[in-house]
């Protein structure tokens, strides 16, 4: 018996030590932590089960008999976040530089069918060469199983995608269909085709940052969600994000206690909003006034910020924020943060997530580039994700909200729940002059006419009391007491139900 238990352990430290030493060190010296110390830190002290420790790769072909290393490139396992359940996978550069091979997919997809099983969140830690070459079209078909378990799983358990080195090729497409990708400045990046290819088609001379670094996708695609400086602090951030969110679609986000009571005033939002109707603010102010414990998790802060998503609490309750930015394009919807609140209200309401939406938009961004580029699409796939959404929605005009855009953002009209405005807010097909110069377009020549008639629409308009005449607003409230009347509106929301009729799946403006 001793012999066996000599060679278990023999085999165990094969295994964690991965590459070896040197591809160890290597690795450090590149900012980069190992597989298997971004687990530790990421998963609760002794909480982490490995599974598969000791699977190797069967090719034969090309130099690869008698190389095989045991856990084949990838650690695998379940373990817990703040004692609560998850499954993940975390890629190994060291050992053939991460990459895929029919054995090192058959890992992955061991566990995610597992997490689906149970009902636990995936956390994928991508650190990969690509597909192994050696094994052709094998690692390719191991691509396409982790693709179906993607598909299958989207909806249904929180996919979280984590980039901490080289994600190329048919790489990228498993973490672009996870409801949430993160990355590392200066050490991660995600492209379908590199540089050089890039250039040989092209012509283009581009770096592998610029094409595809973490900066490039948090700023201009969109494709990820936040970039985090170091590994370490990429995982300190996810721990914090995973509380927010539930272990499956059956289940609500868990409740955090908080001494942050529910009806906590704030008289500083009392002149938050300007008298010039013109001069914008900071509507994250707002946000992290009402929150608890001014606790906001955003999402793609630095992409589309005319439009502001994430995560926070009231009296303990998860809720997604969305909420337009009057600083950027003043708080304009466009093709970007159409897509980028669209997709987040998505996932909201697949996830039991209720939803708070603040509202000050002056419209749709109006050009020729908006147009081209299929505004009317884009923006639709914002109405169409806040009228599907069966999700207690509350939502609050602090300010402009004008023409289709009024409707769009979560109005009474998508089913909303429970609006509520400021004395400031203004409901109207569009701003004043704007109105009156079509409505009187005669008298544009009549400057003092055109005056008296823009003062007569704001006096008749620029108000929330013919929105709440026409019961489309609830109540309209004191700034000062936000945060009591979302709180309350969520937890008598609470148990709320709506059944739609049966349908396989809709058909979202794509």
């Amino acid at each position: 018996m001793q012999d066996i238990l000599d060679e278990l352990e023999r085999r165990r430290a094969g295994a964690r030590a991965g590459g070896g030493e040197r591809r160890i060190q290597a690795q450090h010296k590149r900012g980069k932590l190992t597989a298997r110390e971004r687990i530790e830190l990421l998963l609760d002290t002794g909480s982490f089960e490995e599974t598969d420790m000791f699977v190797e790769h069967r090719c034969t072909e090309f130099g690869m008999a008698g190389t095989g290393v045991p856990g084949d490139g990838v650690v695998t396992g379940q373990g817990t976040i703040n004692g609560r359940l998850v499954f993940v996978f975390s890629q190994d550069f060291t050992v053939f530089g991460g990459s895929l091979s029919e054995t090192h997919a058959n890992k992955i997809c061991k566990i995610m069918d597992r997490a689906l099983e149970v009902g636990a969140p995936v956390i994928g830690i991508n650190d990969s060469g690509g597909a192994r070459i050696q094994e052709g079209v094998d690692s390719l078909a191991g691509y396409a199983d982790v693709f179906m378990r993607n598909i299958v799983g989207s909806g249904v358990v929180p996919q979280i995608s984590v980039i901490m080195g080289p994600c190329a090729g048919g790489a990228v497409y498993s973490p672009a269909m996870t409801d949430f990708i993160f990355m590392v400045r200066d050490s991660s990046y995600m492209f379908v085709t590199g540089p050089d290819v890039v250039k040989t088609v092209t012509n283009e001379e581009v770096t592998q940052e610029q094409l595809g670094g973490a900066t490039t996708h948090t700023a201009k695609s969109g494709v990820a969600d936040e970039a985090f400086d170091t590994d370490v602090q990429a995982v300190h951030e996810i721990r914090r994000f995973f509380d927010f969110l539930p272990l499956n679609n059956r289940e609500k986000p868990p409740i955090r206690p908080t001494a942050d009571v529910a009806d906590r005033p704030d008289f500083s939002l009392d002149t938050l909003v300007p008298a010039n109707p013109n001069k914008p603010y900071d509507m994250k102010e707002l946000i992290h006034k009402v929150v608890d414990e001014a606790d906001f998790f955003e999402l793609q802060p630095d992409y589309a910020k005319n439009i502001i998503t994430g995560f926070a609490r009231f009296d303990g309750q998860t809720a997604g924020i969305v909420a337009n930015q009057p600083m950027v394009l003043a708080g304009c919807l466009d093709i970007d943060s159409s897509r980028k609140a669209a997709r987040f209200v998505r996932f909201c309401n697949a996830f039991n997530i209720p939803i708070v939406t603040f509202v000050d938009v002056p419209g749709f961004l109006p050009g020729t580039g908006q147009e081209y580029g299929g505004i009317i699409k884009h923006g639709a796939k914002l109405l169409f994700a806040y009228g599907q959404a069966t999700v207690p929605k509350v939502t609050i005009i602090t300010r402009k909200a004008y023409g289709g855009a009024y409707v769009v953002m979560a109005s009474k009209h998508l089913r909303g729940d429970v609006s509520y405005a400021w004395p400031s807010a203004e409901l109207a097909v569009m701003g004043a002059k704007g109105a009156v110069e079509i409505i009187f377009r005669g008298d544009l020549g009549d400057e003092a006419k055109i005056a008296e008639r823009t003062e007569e629409y704001r006096q008749r308009f620029a108000n929330p009391f013919v929105g709440a005449g026409r019961g489309f607003i609830d109540d309209v409230i004191m700034p000062h007491g936000t945060r009591k009347r979302i709180c309350r509106s969520l937890a008598w929301l609470d148990q709320k139900q709506v059944q739609d009729p049966w349908k396989k799946h809709d058909n979202l403006p794509l």
